[in-house]
């Protein structure tokens, strides 16, 4: 797995888990599911992801998510 389908893969599943615990636990948690939106949106633009750093220090290796 490369780095862009892990980054894509943790998002989706971050965004899954607030939106349980927004209807199982309190619907408080959706301000985590917006704050993935405005993250995903702001490095969409600035190419800074956090998440990405923290995948590289575990050593996944850059790479586009589409090539075959």
């Amino acid at each position: 797995m490369n780095l862009d389908r892990a980054i894509f893969a943790f998002a989706g599943v971050m965004i899954l888990i607030s939106l349980l615990l927004a209807v199982y636990v309190s619907i408080y948690w959706l301000w985590f599911t917006a704050f993935i939106g405005v993250n995903l949106l702001q490095s969409a633009f600035t190419g800074f992801c956090p998440a990405a750093k923290i995948f590289g220090m575990f050593g996944v290796k850059a790479g586009c998510a589409f090539d075959k």
